[in-house]
């Protein structure tokens, strides 16, 4: 009988041979698969890092800022034009002096007569003095203040093309018109009134912080 062979037993149960089972613990697949999902999310993670860190250094950020969402390039239409225009005054809002700088006489009344029928007001009319009797070249000259060089003057040289425009030391706002020696009469009505309300009507041009896709 074996010595495995338990006490009282008989040979039913009797162990014979000289071979003994080995016991082996079990193999735990579940903490090496676990382990093999962790190195992969980890790698994953590491190489996205990377590319990241690639973006940034190579100027990615930016391109795709630059590029942005369409509703952002959008023009949008400069307002100074439309804020100038809206300063100037209406020709009902200046006073025109008429001087005859020619050897014609009567041109300054009739001058006159036709600036006050286009809505300007008038105040004196008479012949220039010796500072610009014959001493005006062109069509005429338009005198001012400083401040009417950029405001009153424009409007009235919209019903006199060519004319020039020159500030003195004056103290009122009242403006002068000196009729030269090249002058032929006021620019045609139709004319005027289209060179007045592109003065005081322009266009605006689109200048954008943002450029239009």
């Amino acid at each position: 009988m074996s010595m495995l062979t338990p006490p009282g037993m008989g040979r039913k149960y009797r162990i014979t041979g000289d071979k003994y089972p080995r016991m082996r613990r079990p193999r735990r697949r579940g903490r090496l698969v676990f382990g093999l999902v962790a190195s992969v999310a980890a790698l994953s993670l590491i190489g996205w890092g990377t590319l990241q860190l690639i973006d940034v250094f190579t100027g990615g950020g930016e391109k795709a800022a630059a590029a942005g969402p369409k509703a952002d390039c959008v023009s949008k239409a400069s307002p100074s034009a439309s804020a100038s225009a809206a300063a100037l005054p209406k020709p009902g809002q200046i006073t025109v002096n008429v001087y005859n700088a020619t050897p014609t006489s009567g041109l300054a009344k009739k001058t006159a007569d036709e600036l006050k029928k286009r809505g300007f007001k008038i105040g004196d009319v008479g012949n220039a003095t010796k500072e610009f009797d014959k001493k005006v070249k062109g069509t005429g000259l338009l005198l001012g203040r400083t401040s009417a060089v950029s405001m009153s003057l424009p409007v009235l040289g919209t019903q006199l093309a060519g004319a020039e425009a020159r500030a003195d030391s004056r103290k009122g706002a009242d403006v002068d018109l000196v009729i030269g020696t090249g002058f032929k009469g006021l620019t045609k009505k139709a004319a005027a009134d289209k060179a007045l309300a592109a003065l005081t009507n322009p266009q605006p041009t689109p200048t954008s912080s943002k450029q239009s896709c």
